[in-house]
């Protein structure tokens, strides 16, 4: 059987997150040919290397360098064998056996670019980034200074699309997203500007620039542990609104600059508003 599938995580300190997350894969991947990437980027501790003699049948990388989660996930799929590319985060749990299925629902659309699912979180709540649009001027200044997400308007968050339900939209989250690898290379991947964050936006702009369509199926759920990796310090927000600038400065400065005025203004404002608030 030919390689179907090549799934690709990259970890850092999240051992145990990560030990859940490839339990989930060996317990709910039937019926298909996978791998299993794991690439450490640098991580402080390395109690990953632990989960080597418990995982044989994965491929662990160790990175010498922290490069970003574009760059961790570039450098995994050059050895990457697999038709598709599963991009996983450690920080989250399969929860049925839905790959084969959504595989096979790839595989029937000639334009297929990359595909999503239904995330919640340890609590049972819906992860609104599970389903979202390109930002723009209009739903970014929903996102950035309104509270929205409970309505059923197509902003920012597709809260127009029911949680359980297959619909096509522009932007799906970086936490669990399927592509084939021929397209993935061929729109060049992640873009490693990005070190964190903003890097699923952009490919899954890209690709609708490229005529694809990216997919959520909401028929298929993922337990996403977020946050739990990550704190929420100034780091984070610099990293964070920088990924922002960085895709209003790619797509909006030169050929839309009135939004890219309203936009990188917004941001501004936005991140000095979530400083002080650590304060």
């Amino acid at each position: 059987m030919n390689m179907k599938l090549s799934v690709i995580i990259v970890n850092y300190n999240v051992t145990q997150l990560l030990r859940n997350c490839l339990l989930s894969i060996q317990k709910y991947i039937k019926e298909v040919e996978y791998e299993v990437i794991v690439i450490d980027n640098a991580s402080t501790d390395r109690s990953w290397e632990n989960l080597i003699p418990e995982f044989p049948d994965a491929h662990f990388i160790s990175s010498k360098t922290n490069g970003g989660f574009s760059k961790g996930n570039n450098q995994a799929i050059k050895v990457a064998k697999g038709d598709y590319l599963l991009l996983l985060n450690p920080d989250t749990e399969l929860e049925g056996f839905y790959m084969k299925e959504i595989l096979d629902f790839a595989d029937s659309h000639s334009d297929f670019g990359c595909l999503g699912v239904r995330m919640h979180d340890v609590e049972g709540n819906f992860l609104a980034e599970s389903k979202r649009s390109v930002p723009d001027m209009f739903n970014s200044f929903e996102k950035l200074f309104t509270n929205f997400k409970k309505n059923n308007s197509k902003s920012y968050y597709r809260n127009d699309i029911a949680e359980d339900t297959i619909a096509e939209v522009e932007v799906i989250t970086g936490a669990f997203l399927l592509i084939k690898k021929e397209v993935y290379e061929k729109v060049g991947g992640l873009d490693e500007a990005y070190f964190m964050y903003g890097e699923d936006i952009d490919l899954c702009y890209t690709l609708v620039r490229k005529g694809y369509k990216n997919y959520y199926y909401g028929k298929a759920s993922l337990l996403h542990h977020k946050g739990e990796s990550t704190e929420k310090d100034e780091v984070y927000l610099d990293r964070f609104y920088g990924a922002m600038q960085i895709f209003i400065d790619k797509y909006y400065k030169e050929t839309k600059p009135m939004q890219y005025s309203f936009l990188k203004a917004g941001l501004k404002l936005r991140h000095q508003i979530e400083k002080i608030k650590l304060k």
